[in-house]
């Protein structure tokens, strides 16, 4: 990872702003202002200095810079994206991006303060950022296909209400209770789909299986009884009744949705060790995205990270918001 790590653009500010620029212009050019819409206008400015102060007493560098000539505004490859308005320099995001990339079970807030030497809540932030970078805009195609086989099944996501304090104890008993539910859907050979969901019951999960699923799928669950009625949409449906230690009957498994589970999981006890239920669709949403682009696709981590910056695109994410979005 160290020998990745010196390439030019994770250290160096201008050569940061050339790669950004690359990966969303291909052209070399913005496409149109992000002012103003206007195609054609802008022309590149030469490097300038921001206003002095204590820490900068001569001004910062600014790089990267352009002007509208339509609508006389300046704007860099950061105006409208993730990175927009952030102190952070540009090679630090690069850097951030390629260890949440690369990293199989996610970097914890305290190893990107560490690492970026920047503070515990700009690490926090940048982490949230960037997952945000990575979450698919809807809608987007169903998964499967004519042949193809897509597993379904749920998991819960918190701690154990034997380890609470007990005022905050909903009940000792186990199950359930006080844990988060998600569903994920995994085409075999393909991709996740993963969904912070309010509950596990039908009216809950059926519309979530037919609009994410192409019904010519072949549907494979567990004995949940949500299933066989929504299963008579797709081409076939096969279940694995998993409460007799049945797990493989022919090719009716959920194994590959129990091998995504495990990565989760591990990234969540290991890495995270705790996410709130307003940060969770985050959370899922950067294990998908990994496991959408593994190396078993085709992907590396430098290939990978390009992906991950360039979803940043149209996307921003306030910090007053991002406990509530």
């Amino acid at each position: 990872m160290a020998s990745v790590l010196n390439e030019k653009y994770f250290h160096d500010e201008p050569a940061a702003f050339a790669a950004l620029e690359g990966i969303m212009w291909p052209d070399g050019e913005p496409s149109s202002c992000p002012h103003c819409g206007v195609i054609g206008r802008a022309n590149r400015l030469a490097v300038q200095r921001s206003k002095p102060s204590k820490k900068h007493p001569e001004g910062k560098p600014v790089y990267g810079l352009w002007k509208c000539y339509a609508c006389r505004k300046q704007f860099t490859v950061r105006k409208g994206t993730v990175f927009e308005e952030s102190r952070l320099e540009l090679h630090q995001w690069f850097q951030a991006a390629y260890l949440l990339c690369a990293s199989k079970k996610g970097v914890s807030a305290n190893q990107l303060h560490r690492t970026l030497g920047c503070t515990l809540k700009t690490a926090w932030f940048v982490g949230h950022r960037l997952r945000e970078a990575m979450r698919e805009l809807h809608p987007v195609s169903p998964i499967g296909g004519k042949g193809k086989i897509v597993e379904a099944d749920e998991t819960y996501v918190g701690g154990k209400e034997k380890n609470k304090h007990a005022n905050k104890r909903l009940n000792a008993g186990r199950g359930a209770v006080g844990k988060e539910p998600v569903l994920s859907l995994v085409e075999r050979g393909g991709k996740v789909r993963s969904r912070h969901v309010a509950n596990v019951g039908a009216k809950t999960l059926r519309p979530v299986l037919t609009e994410q699923i192409d019904k010519a799928s072949r549907l494979m669950t567990d004995e949940n009884a949500v299933y066989p009625a929504a299963g008579r949409e797709f081409a076939e449906h096969g279940s694995v009744n998993h409460s007799i230690g049945e797990y493989v009957r022919g090719d009716a498994h959920t194994n590959t949705v129990e091998c995504y589970f495990s990565i989760f999981k591990r990234g969540i006890v290991g890495t995270y060790h705790h996410v709130s239920p307003q940060h969770l669709k985050r959370y899922l949403a950067e294990f998908d995205f990994r496991y959408n682009n593994r190396i078993a696709l085709g992907v590396g981590d430098l290939v990978r990270t390009a992906s991950a910056i360039k979803g940043a695109s149209g996307k921003r994410l306030l910090y007053r918001d991002s406990s509530v979005r």
